[in-house]
């Protein structure tokens, strides 16, 4: 954990806010896991989480990192978006739901370009 938070707190101040917002709105989950969805963001959250850490560890922090988001998240906004239709978006459960999808499809569009930054050769 100390190379991701290592590497986090010398970036610029507009990725600790962003990471922040992840934090807040992904960890948010736990407050809704009486809904499928909120079980299974906050599994995919956790397990995002471990390996996030463990790939900082592995190696470094580095653009590469996004391939965890890719990984996790890709499926889970897929998921989503296939249940949106069903949710009630004027609970907040439903509101929860939409902020977290639009928020993890930002991140997957920064990610997405990380990872092809990295294999072309950006190993900022």
């Amino acid at each position: 954990m100390n190379v991701f938070m290592d590497g986090l707190m010398a970036a610029p101040l507009w990725v600790q806010l962003w990471v922040l917002w992840l934090i807040i709105v992904n960890s948010a989950s736990f407050v809704f896991l009486k809904h499928a969805e909120g079980k299974v963001i906050a599994t995919v959250w956790v397990l995002n989480g471990i390996s996030m850490m463990a790939a900082a560890e592995l190696l470094g922090y580095n653009r590469l990192l996004g391939a965890v988001h890719v990984v996790w998240w890709t499926p889970l906004v897929v998921y989503l978006f296939r249940c949106k239709s069903d949710l009630d978006t004027s609970t907040w459960f439903g509101r929860w739901v939409m902020v977290l999808l639009c928020t993890n499809i930002a991140s997957l569009i920064i990610d997405y370009v990380d990872v092809i930054r990295y294999a072309l050769g950006d190993r900022a």
